[in-house]
């Protein structure tokens, strides 16, 4: 019985995609599955606390400061 070589595949990746191809894929996929599960109510609350984190750190900076300078 004679033994036949097996042709040599040029695997370019997974099933014959570009790594780059991969990459941009798994990027869109996982973009996607975030922006479907963030709400705008989501994207409101965070701005809004941000703001007042914002105005609660100022203040602060401000009456330290007023305050060292008595001393």
């Amino acid at each position: 019985m004679k033994k036949t070589a097996l042709p040599k595949l040029r695997l370019r990746g997974v099933l014959g995609m570009k790594l780059n191809d991969i990459r941009v894929s798994v990027s869109g996929g996982t973009i996607c599955s975030i922006w479907a599960s963030i709400s705008l109510g989501d994207v409101l609350q965070t701005a809004l606390t941000a703001a007042l984190g914002t105005l609660v750190s100022f203040a602060t900076s401000r009456l330290l400061a007023k305050w060292g300078k008595r001393k």
